[in-house]
């Protein structure tokens, strides 16, 4: 093919690769309104990157949340996104090429989302396959009008007819124009009605809790005044966030309930007033996601308002021979948690409510989560609770055990360097190196640390809250000009020291010793 014949070809196709643009903003649009009206989890945008979050491989999830952090899930929709414009390109192109092709790739695109929706866990199919099946339809109608409408003017074209063409190209224009406008218009303003109209963050600004009746004394001691050192207690905008929800699910105090069910003598559903009315509490507590890499900072601790979770289970009174609670969010994630975790008097599992002083955030679980001292989150930290099952590990499987995680992962000792960064180098003098260690739930009796191969140095551990939460570290330094490799290990209160075994975060969370390389100008 020559130059201008393939320049030709290009300039042939611009208009049904629009076609299939326009196509998918009408099918995205139509979805989002019917959504509104019949089922508002049910766009197939989060749909179908819920779904991709489900089937990821355990390798990509870890990479992802190592390399974009808790921007992954904007980095997901990002790449749904890109890729339902190449997809709609492609199909336009197709269906001038080759009809009815594009417009059956297009249907199987679109069918493809809406099993994504339908299958998602806690969904009524019906209604949820109302908003992809009407946005499928109306998509194809218009790809099918627009690339007609394509072909009979290049059609034209190619027999001279250049009135004929004109009238043709001008109604591509006209359909594509006004079906693009109406769709970005309509698909923007209800997602954005979707979402306001679904926030309950008046509900949670407006909800006042009891005073506890215990408060949590934080001794002198408890924390240093040390630049860039972690504080004591992680500001709610600051702490960590990592579960599979796209969306943060609306939850309104006012019609939350929770049911405990299972291997229980009497069966019970409790409301969030009937939850609070058993009183509360101030527990403080660190959580830890097991997808945190030795000295990582998927890590935070927290004041937490709640009631003890073996209170509310003591109510259905479980039966002889369970040993694990299936918890369940509103949108359908679960974690296994052993039952003895949850009904030990010297653990403090709890609902929690509130955060650092005021109800929890939304994006923290809103308005009730379990908070589990001393297992990482994934098998205990349930946000959005909706169930707890009273179950055994042989008769149910949680969201990430068939995903290669272990069912039961109780949190490993483990120490973090926070100051002086690896990013900055430091003049040579005293200074100090400091950090934070963690031993759940027994607490941290002794941390090293160690420059180069030198001997073993103690260094100063704050005075713990309690064995629940971490403890901040330092040792003061008398920095030498050059390079230095500076390690940090932690014993427990029970002698158990830190391991120098490297490990992996599959399957039950990373270890290993943090190993820092320092510049000293």
């Amino acid at each position: 093919m020559t130059r201008s014949g393939f320049t030709k070809r290009l300039h042939s196709l611009w208009r049904p690769a629009l076609a299939g643009l326009i196509g998918a903003a009408v099918y995205l649009a139509v979805a989002e309104v019917v959504a509104l009206v019949v089922a508002r989890t049910a766009s197939p945008v989060l749909a179908v990157g819920s779904f991709v979050i489900d089937i990821v491989p355990r390798w990509a999830k870890e990479l992802a949340i190592e390399l974009f952090g808790s921007m992954d899930k904007i980095v997901l929709l990002g790449s749904v996104g890109l890729a339902v414009i190449v997809g709609a390109v492609i199909a336009g192109i197709v269906q001038q090429l080759r009809p009815p092709l594009g417009a059956i790739l297009f249907a199987a695109a679109g069918t493809a989302a809406l099993l994504a929706t339908v299958t998602r866990a806690g969904v009524d199919p019906l209604p949820a396959a109302i908003p992809s099946l009407l946005g499928t339809i109306s998509g194809v109608v218009v790809l099918v009008l627009l690339v007609r409408r394509s072909i009979e003017a290049q059609s034209s074209t190619e027999r001279g007819d250049r009135a004929r063409a004109a009238i043709e190209r001008r109604g591509f224009l006209r359909l594509g124009l006004i079906s693009g406008a109406a769709a970005i218009i309509v698909g923007v303003g209800a997602r954005v009605t979707n979402v306001a109209t679904a926030s309950f963050e008046a509900a949670r600004q407006a909800l006042t809790l009891p005073e506890p009746a215990s408060r949590v004394p934080v001794p002198d001691g408890a924390e240093f005044d040390i630049p860039d050192l972690t504080p004591l207690f992680t500001p709610n905008e600051d702490f960590y966030r990592v579960d599979t929800a796209l969306t943060v699910p609306a939850v309104n105090p006012d019609t939350w309930t929770l049911t405990v069910t299972g291997m229980v003598d009497a069966p019970i559903e409790i409301s969030f007033d009937e939850l609070v009315a058993m009183g509360l509490d101030e527990y403080a507590v660190t959580l830890t996601c097991v997808s945190n890499e030795v000295g990582g900072d998927l890590i935070g601790n927290a004041r937490w308002l709640g009631v003890p979770v073996r209170d509310v289970l003591a109510l259905a009174s479980p039966q002889s021979g369970a040993d694990m609670v299936l918890s369940r969010s509103v949108d359908g994630f679960t974690a296994s948690t052993p039952l003895e975790a949850l009904t030990d008097p010297g653990l403090d599992a709890i609902l929690a409510v509130a955060m650092n002083g005021e109800p929890l955030p939304a994006e923290h679980g809103f308005p009730v989560r379990m908070v589990v001292p001393g297992l990482y989150g994934y098998v205990s930290a349930t946000k959005w609770l909706a169930e707890l099952k009273v179950t055994t590990f042989a008769e149910d499987e949680a969201y990430w055990t068939p995903r290669g995680y272990s069912a039961e992962a109780p949190i490993k000792l483990s120490s973090r360097i926070d100051t002086p960064r690896i990013d900055r180098s430091i003049e040579a003098g005293p200074t100090k190196i400091a950090g934070v260690a963690w031993a759940q739930p027994v607490g941290v009796a002794r941390v090293e640390v160690q420059i180069d191969d030198d001997a073993w140095q103690d260094a100063v551990v704050s005075t713990p809250i309690n064995g629940n939460t971490w403890v901040q570290w330092y040792l003061d330094w008398e920095a030498t000009a050059g390079t230095h490799y500076v390690t940090v290990r932690a014993t427990d209160v029970d002698g158990t020291v830190q391991t120098d075994e490297r490990a992996s975060i599959a399957p039950d969370g990373a270890s290993g010793l943090q190993r820092t390389l320092l510049r000293v100008g």
